[in-house]
């Protein structure tokens, strides 16, 4: 097992250790935290000596609330820096800014505790950490150096000095990562995000994935509609002009072979345009409904499918007939099933499908074949996916999806 810490590091081979980079790694993550609190321990004090003086006009609070978002830059220094002694990246607690606007940024970011917490860091990093980085350097390497360097001033009786110097400078690596360790330990606890706050995220981010599965339905809709009353009727026409044409033509001359041939396009043309908008949007969904639209769907899949849907119009609908057929479509192509079924009902406020397939089993979404899909779409409804496939079959997926009615 590698080491994903400098306390890892130690604790799993404290001999291999001397020889990784993990010493290295530590020792560079003192020393720029030491240069990051000079440089903004520097900067601030400057800042906030320059907001106190212009308190009296309006760009004295701005300043002072610039001292107070500080802490955010410095926090992403400090995350940026964890990566030397901690290989896994601690996470930004930040929500993403809804308000467009500088204005509706600092109003997102000032009412955020992540915002305080880290501006709080900041203040401990700065009054007492890199200070204590300073100090830790100082004891395990300018000592044993300056002591080392005693008898180059001339003085025979100083060689004790020496031995010193070479007694505090061996345990230097192992003092140095483990302070590194426990400074990257107490940056991270502070800075990740709380329990709380990875709940709000999480929430944005499934209302997010909501709204994008709403607006693709929205467009697909748009699609089909537009390839309904458009493309497909011009083409109808086209068709029917053609066999009018047919009718003055001579009987069996080129022409009417021509005629015949390209009113044969158009209808093929026809066939893949409807199979197109099936797919797209069909709009048996949106005249009569669920039941209706997996019965059209069901004629064209070479897998017999027995077919028990009893709903009421809901809002759940497109959800679930994209799920029915992309889960027929994986039927067909992996499962190698004699016979499948689906059944669907509504129980209080969840549309609930199963669907059944006797093939050879097997399914797991860790190896994709749709089902990555299928999952990806029921979460945006925010509905759950539970999968039964041993080796063998038989397969189930039972699926169910908030719903109202329509």
């Amino acid at each position: 097992m590698h080491a994903r810490t400098a306390w890892q590091a130690i604790a799993q081979s404290p001999l291999r250790f001397l020889t990784s980079a993990w010493p290295w790694r530590s020792l560079v993550y003192l020393l720029s935290g030491v240069a990051l609190g000079v440089i903004a321990g520097t900067i601030l004090i400057l800042m906030a000596a320059a907001g106190v003086l212009l308190l009296m006009v309006l760009i004295g609070v701005i300043v002072i609330m610039m001292v107070a978002l500080a802490g955010i830059v410095y926090a992403r220094f400090e995350r940026w820096r964890l990566r030397l002694v901690d290989l896994d990246p601690a996470p930004d607690p930040h929500q993403p800014v809804t308000e467009p606007g500088l204005r509706g940024w600092l109003k997102t970011r000032l009412r955020e505790p992540a915002t305080w917490r880290e501006f709080g860091f900041t203040f401990i990093a700065l009054a007492g950490l890199w200070w204590i980085d300073l100090g830790v350097l100082a004891m395990t390497l300018f000592f044993p150096f300056y002591f080392m360097s005693v008898p180059l001033e001339g003085d025979p009786n100083t060689w004790p000095w020496v031995i010193i110097g070479i007694v505090i400078l061996l345990p230097a690596p192992y003092t140095i990562t483990a302070w590194a360790g426990a400074r990257a330990a107490l940056a991270r606890a502070i800075l990740s995000p709380r329990d709380d706050e990875l709940g709000a995220q999480l929430q944005e981010v499934t209302r997010s994935r909501a709204r994008l599965a709403d607006a693709f339905d929205t467009e697909r809709r748009r699609i089909e509609r537009d390839l309904h009353d458009g493309a497909q009727q011009r083409l109808v026409s086209l068709s029917v002009q053609l066999g009018l044409t047919r009718l003055g033509a001579e009987p069996g001359s080129d022409v009417e072979r021509q005629l015949l041939s390209a009113q044969d396009q158009i209808n093929l043309t026809l066939a893949e345009l409807r199979s197109l908008i099936r797919g797209v949007h069909p709009q048996v969904l949106t005249d009569h409904g669920l039941e209706a639209a997996v019965l059209s769907a069901v004629d064209s899949v070479p897998v017999p499918v027995t077919v028990d849907i009893k709903v009421p119009r809901t809002d759940a609908e497109s959800a679930a007939y994209y799920v029915i057929t992309e889960a027929l479509a994986n039927i067909v192509k992996h499962s190698k099933a004699s016979q499948a079924s689906v059944k669907c009902r509504v129980h209080t406020d969840l549309l609930i499908l199963e669907i059944r397939d006797d093939g050879v089993g097997g399914a797991d979404p860790a190896r994709g074949t749709g089902l990555t899909g299928l999952a990806d779409r029921v979460a945006a409804a925010s509905g759950r996916l539970r999968i039964s496939s041993p080796p063998g079959g038989p397969t189930l997926l039972h699926v169910e999806i908030p719903c109202h009615f329509a």
